[in-house]
């Protein structure tokens, strides 16, 4: 059978290719493609019903990206030994990529459209995140469906003070700004990442340099989309309409949305207001309302309120609360809320509250990451929640939700630049942030709160963090824009862009940007993110108010923690055969005990919850890992008795011999009688042999006793 097989090739500038091929794996999906560069190697696939179900007015998309165990020659670990549900790793890749792709699907295209990527071959060194946006993209540009790309996205990272695409992972480590960028040939669309507290100018260019890598990919999916024949997309028509019905609802509606909008109600009072609008209107139709008429008027009354509230804002600079397009909602911040947790912290801004706790762990608290590219263990975790009541809903709870994933990892992102070193910081630390009100950026409120919580439990931070959400309301018409600081969450659904900002003083430390709309230029990304600084000093002298820097010390009852680094020698000694002898210190002093070689060394924690413990722990590890001295004097104890002498346990662990010949200064015959095991005895360390061997002497300890004379001869 022959195979149409199309290729593509782009070359990131310094010698590395990455190959786009489709037509010979899934044809039966509407587009199929495999992107490699390396060993990495990715599968994506986009299925799109021919048509829409009914009363679906968005679009129902669904991005999954998942890591197949055998492309790193893994099998999984787990009961089933099989790829299970996608991991945090893999559903943030997947958020990544549907931020991406979602803005760029024509706004009345209502299929549902599923899009899937595999990691099918693995390099340890060749990320696979930076490839996944191009390969879905490439996968639409290859179908017949409609989709206003290509886009694409890539990493851009500064290593050694130089923009590099697509770095190696292994050269991450020395990277003082990383994220991943998308966009199409003309715009950027989505931001995602982190900095060493780096200037705002810095940022631009990085974005810029980006784009300039962005648009040759975005080159070569339009060539393999000619290549294909898939330049002429499929006919749909998902939309009913109604214009009679539509100039009603804006003639009814507009004028009274618009006094709602202006008359700065709270949140769920604006909301009641906007419903009692739309069902009147309803009411009004008579009993001839049909289905499709009640679902075009919850349609057109949506595209009232959005055009209400931004031409407000457009025309008269007020915003739905009355505030300034840079005035940051009032704060108010609390610390030591809850008495038993190391940490706790409340942070109010508006009608948006964090209430977070840290908790302080042992090593053995660690996560363990067990997936097919990324495993390792990590020791700084930050859990986000945002339960329905929040909001004022009533929800089932199903778990945690991928916009949950997404929303802590930012925050743990923005957080951990300014976590002390390993070295200063042996604690596993875990933040949760449950929001208990929301209106608008709960992810900044996390940050917040979680820099006050971990100021609280005493972790010494290199600076404090906030962060701050921007939005964007822009008229391409017009050409007026407002940039919007601390934005609420209908300046958010309503607006053109989202952009969360994160850092300390000296500088930014994480962010994320969605734009909804195209045309946003350098100019005014630059002028948003000046605005975006001024706010986040704002809420930096907000928590200084109520905890300008870290408690001295450790809550009472937080739990210590004692780093030792020992001969690897010892590390067996301390384990003991089969975990006896850790077990055992363990059971008996009630501290918990890890130790890892490393760098050729036995590192050691003891983990507790009180002084006497660990004292206790670290005082039986100091007597195992003792070297003993010639010469030194030790109160040892009889463990065994020979012929030839006895044995006697100086140290823990450690035993020597002492001769019937050191025992005293006087001549036994045999050792009957002379000691009982378990008998205390003072001994001297007289020489360590060869073998390592311990010769020790009682009679060293004893007063020589005086030389008989010798009888003298008769005269």
């Amino acid at each position: 059978m022959s195979l149409n097989i199309f290729k593509q090739s782009i070359d990131l500038g310094d010698g590395r290719i990455i190959e786009i091929e489709t037509g010979k794996l899934a044809k039966q999906a509407d587009g199929s493609v495999v992107v490699k560069q390396g060993n990495t190697m990715l599968l994506a696939t986009v299925v799109s019903n021919k048509d829409a179900k009914e009363g679906v007015d968005f679009l129902p998309l669904s991005v999954d990206y998942q890591e197949k165990y055998a492309a790193a020659g893994r099998i999984p670990g787990g009961f089933l030994r099989r790829e299970a549900r996608l991991s945090d790793y893999e559903v943030l890749i997947s958020r990544i990529v549907d931020r991406a792709l979602r803005p760029l699907f024509p706004e009345d295209y209502h299929s549902d459209t599923q899009v899937m990527i595999s990691l099918i071959s693995s390099d340890q060194d060749i990320m696979p995140d930076a490839l996944a946006g191009l390969a879905a993209s490439a996968a639409l540009a290859v179908s017949d469906i409609p989709f206003n790309g290509p886009i694409s996205e890539v990493r851009v990272a500064k290593i050694d003070g130089k923009l590099v695409i697509n770095p190696l992972r292994s050269e991450l480590e020395r990277a003082s700004l990383e994220f991943i960028v998308a966009g199409s040939a003309k715009d950027i669309n989505m931001v995602e990442g982190e900095a060493n507290e780096i200037a705002e100018s810095e940022l631009v260019e990085a974005i810029q340099f980006a784009h300039e890598a962005i648009k040759k990919q975005v080159a070569a999916q339009v060539e393999l989309g000619r290549l294909v024949g898939k330049t002429v997309k499929r006919t749909y028509s998902h939309e009913s309409s109604d214009e009679d019905l539509k100039k009603a609802m804006y003639a009814f509606a507009y004028d009274k949305v618009y006094a709602i909008a202006k008359s700065n109600s709270p949140k769920n009072d604006r909301g009641d207001a906007f419903g009692a609008i739309l069902m009147e209107f309803i009411g009004n139709l008579g009993e001839g309302v049909t289905a499709t008429t009640g679902f075009l008027a919850k349609k057109y009354f949506h595209d009232v309120q959005y055009d209400a509230v931004r031409a407000l804002l457009l025309n008269e600079g007020i915003r739905l609360d009355g505030r300034k397009t840079t005035e940051i909602r009032p704060i108010w911040s609390e610390v030591g809320y809850l008495p038993s947790a190391h940490g706790s912290a409340i942070f109010t801004r508006g009608e948006t509250q964090s209430l977070t706790t840290v908790t302080l762990g042992a090593k053995s608290d660690e996560q363990m990451i067990d997936g097919a590219f990324v495993n390792g263990y990590n020791k700084f975790l930050l859990h986000y929640n945002f339960p329905a009541f929040s909001t004022g809903e009533a929800r089932p709870n199903r778990g945690v939700g991928r916009r949950e994933v997404g929303h802590g990892n930012l925050a743990m992102r923005a957080i951990k630049k300014v976590l002390p070193a390993d070295a200063e910081n042996p604690y596993t630390i875990r933040i949760v942030s449950d929001i208990l009100e929301s209106n608008g950026s709960s992810s900044m409120a996390t940050v917040c709160a979680g820099t006050l919580a971990l100021m609280d439990a005493g972790i010494k931070l290199k600076a404090p963090v906030s962060g701050i959400a921007m939005g964007l309301i822009s008229d391409e018409e017009t050409g007026k824009y407002a940039i919007l600081s601390d934005i609420l969450g209908d300046e958010d659904h309503l607006g053109d862009m989202d952009f969360k900002v994160t850092g300390t003083k000296n500088g930014i430390t994480a962010c994320q940007m969605d734009l909804k709309v195209n045309g946003l230029s350098y100019e005014v990304l630059a002028k948003a993110l000046d605005q975006a600084k001024d706010g986040r000093l704002h809420i930096l002298g907000e928590i200084d108010k109520t905890m300008s820097a870290p408690r001295e010390d450790f809550k009472p009852h937080a739990p210590r923690i004692v780093s030792m680094v020992i001969d690897k020698e010892f590390i067996g000694a301390i384990i003991g055969p089969g975990g006896k002898i850790i077990q055992e210190m363990q059971r008996e002093t009630g501290a918990t005990i890890s130790v890892e070689e490393k760098d050729n060394k036995g590192h050691i924690q003891i983990f507790a919850d009180n002084k006497d413990a660990i004292d206790q722990a670290t005082t039986r590890i100091k007597n195992i890992v003792a070297k003993p001295e010639v010469g030194e004097t030790y109160e040892g104890k009889v463990k065994s008795i020979m012929p030839f002498g006895a044995f006697v346990e100086i140290m823990p662990g450690k035993d020597g011999l002492l001769h019937i010949s050191e025992i005293d200064w006087k001549r036994y015959e045999s050792m009957d009688g002379i000691f009982q095991v378990g008998d205390e005895v003072k001994v001297k360390l007289l020489e360590v042999d060869k073998q390592g061997k311990f010769k020790l002497s009682r009679k060293a300890l004893l007063p020589r006793p005086p030389r008989e004379e010798a009888p003298k001869a008769d005269a």
